[in-house]
C-alpha cells in the first residue's frame, strides 16, 4: 500500500484547517506544531488554532463577502466554523469566539478526525515528502530563511500587523458607557459604547499623536497593512479620520443622544469579563496606553489585561513563486498554506489551508477538482492569490467584492444583490461536481 501520510507544519487554523481536510480523503496527516515548547512573539496559549489579534471573525451576515466566505466554507466542512460555532459569544452580526473554547474545539475535532497532532516540535527546513508549511506570518526565523532561500529572497515581503488592547470588564465605568450594536444589529448587550464629546475626542487625538511608540528593530521598516493601521497611524491623517472610522458614531445612540466620537468595546470571552477596543490595534508603548486611552470616559479606571503590540509578518509574492497547486516553483513537494500565500484574516487564512489541504489529496489520489471560479467568495481568494484580479502590486488582501467579477445593476445595493445570487448559484453549481470528501 502507498505511503498516505503528509506533513502539515503549523498548528494555526490554515493547517488544522489543511490536515483535517487531507484526513477527510483517508490521507494520514502529521501536524507538527512548534507550541509549547517555542511561542511566537505574539502566541500564548498552547492549543491549536490560537487567535492572536481579535476574537472576532468578522461578519456572519451572508449579504456580507465575510459573510459568504463563511457560508462556503461550512458547506465545505471547515473545522474553524464548527469550533466557532460551538465557542460563539454575543457580538452582533460577526462571529466572535471564546479563544481557549475555540482552541479546545478544535483539538478535539482533529482528535476525532484522526489527525496525528505533534506538539513541540520546531521545524527549521520541510521534513522529506509532502509538506504543508503553514506556519502564518509569524513564521520561525529559521523556517522564514528556508522559504525565502527557495524562492529567492527578492520575492519574500514583510508587513506589519498590530493587537488592540484588551481591558477587564470590572474596570470599565458603565454609568459612561451604554450598550448597543450599530443600527440595531444583533443583540441589545453585543457592544459596549464609550462616548466622546468632541472637546474631549479632539484632546484624546493630540494626545494620540503625541503618545511615544515602541520603536521597530533596525532590521524592520514600517509597512503596515492598510486593512488593520495602528490608531495613532489613522489619527496622523487628521484630526477627524478616526471619527469617521472606528469611532463613528453614525448608527448608535443612547437615548436618542448624538455623541462626536465612539469606542466600542466587544466582549473577548463568554462570560464577558474582559472586552477589546474595536479597532484600536496600536503600537504605542505600555505607559503611553495607559495614559491615552484612560482619556476615554468609560475607561478612565481601566485595567489593561492584555497591552497592544506590533509584531512582523511573514508573507510571499505567491503569483511569482507558487504554482496553481500552491506548490514553491523550484521546490514542488512543498506547498505553502493560509496567511503566508497573501491573504489577510481569520477566515481566509483557514479558507487557503483547507483548499491547499484539499489539492494535496485530490494529486495524491488521483482525483479531479475543479478550481474554484472567481463568482464567489472562496474563488476570488484563490484568484487573488494566483494575481488574477488586476492588481498592480501584490498585497495581503481579506476578502471583499472588489475581488468578484463586477454585477449589473443600477445602484450599488442592486448591484450588491445580483454580485450575491450569482455567487451563490456559482458556488452551488461548483459545489455539486466536488469529491465527497469536500463537503461538510
Amino acid at each position: 500500500m502507498a505511503d498516505r501520510s503528509v506533513f502539515v507544519v503549523g498548528a494555526g487554523l490554515a493547517g488544522c484547517e489543511a490536515a483535517r481536510k487531507l484526513a477527510r480523503f483517508g490521507l494520514r496527516p502529521v501536524l507538527l506544531e512548534m507550541k509549547p515548547q517555542t511561542y511566537s512573539p505574539a502566541h500564548v496559549l498552547p492549543g491549536p488554532a490560537e487567535l492572536v489579534c481579535s476574537n472576532s471573525l468578522k461578519s456572519d451576515d451572508p449579504a456580507t463577502a465575510h459573510g459568504l466566505l463563511k457560508q462556503e466554507l461550512r458547506q465545505l466542512g471547515s473545522i474553524l466554523l464548527e469550533a466557532a460555532d460551538r465557542a460563539r459569544v454575543p457580538a452582533g452580526s460577526a462571529l466572535a469566539v471564546d479563544r481557549r473554547e475555540l482552541c479546545d474545539a478544535v483539538a478535539e475535532l482533529l482528535e476525532r478526525d484522526g489527525v496525528e497532532l505533534r506538539a513541540g516540535q520546531r521545524v527549521e527546513s520541510p521534513p522529506d515528502g509532502d509538506v504543508i508549511l503553514a506556519t502564518g506570518p509569524l513564521t520561525d526565523p529559521a523556517l522564514a530563511g528556508w522559504i525565502a532561500r527557495a524562492i529567492g529572497t527578492k520575492s519574500a515581503m514583510f508587513f506589519y500587523d498590530a493587537l488592540a488592547p484588551i481591558v477587564e470588564a470590572s474596570s470599565i465605568d458603565r454609568s459612561l458607557a451604554f450598550f448597543g450594536s450599530r443600527w440595531g444589529k444583533g443583540g441589545e448587550d453585543d457592544y459596549l459604547n464609550c462616548p466622546m464629546d468632541r472637546p474631549t475626542y479632539r484632546r484624546f487625538v493630540e494626545a494620540l499623536r503625541a503618545a511615544p511608540t515602541t520603536p521597530l528593530h533596525d532590521f524592520e521598516d514600517p509597512d503596515y497593512y492598510e486593512g488593520c493601521l495602528p490608531v495613532e497611524v489613522m489619527a496622523e491623517r487628521g484630526e477627524d479620520a478616526l471619527a469617521f472610522g472606528p469611532m463613528r458614531p453614525v448608527g448608535l445612540s443612547a437615548a436618542g443622544e448624538r455623541h462626536w466620537a465612539v469606542v466600542q468595546l466587544r466582549a473577548e470571552n463568554k462570560d464577558r469579563t474582559a472586552y477589546n477596543l474595536v479597532g484600536f490595534q496600536t503600537k504605542l508603548t505600555q505607559p503611553a496606553q495607559r495614559t491615552v486611552f484612560r482619556m476615554i470616559p468609560a475607561l478612565r479606571k481601566a485595567r489593561f489585561l492584555r497591552y497592544g503590540a506590533v509584531h512582523r509578518n511573514f508573507y510571499v509574492e505567491s503569483p511569482h513563486v507558487l504554482d496553481d497547486h500552491f506548490a514553491l516553483k523550484g521546490e514542488s513537494r512543498v506547498r505553502l498554506a493560509g496567511q503566508i500565500t497573501g491573504v489577510e484574516g481569520y477566515v481566509e487564512s483557514a479558507a487557503m489551508g483547507l483548499w491547499v489541504g484539499a489539492l494535496l489529496a485530490c494529486e495524491r489520489l488521483g482525483l479531479e477538482m475543479a478550481p474554484p471560479p472567481r463568482d464567489f467568495a472562496l474563488g476570488a481568494l484563490w484568484a487573488h492569490v494566483r494575481g488574477q484580479c488586476g492588481a498592480a502590486v501584490f498585497e495581503p488582501m481579506n476578502i471583499h467584492f472588489g475581488l468578484l467579477p463586477p454585477a449589473d445593476g443600477k445602484g450599488r445595493i442592486q448591484r450588491r444583490a445580483r454580485a450575491i445570487d450569482r455567487a451563490r448559484s456559482a458556488f452551488a453549481a461548483w459545489h455539486r461536481g466536488l469529491p465527497d470528501a469536500m463537503r461538510a
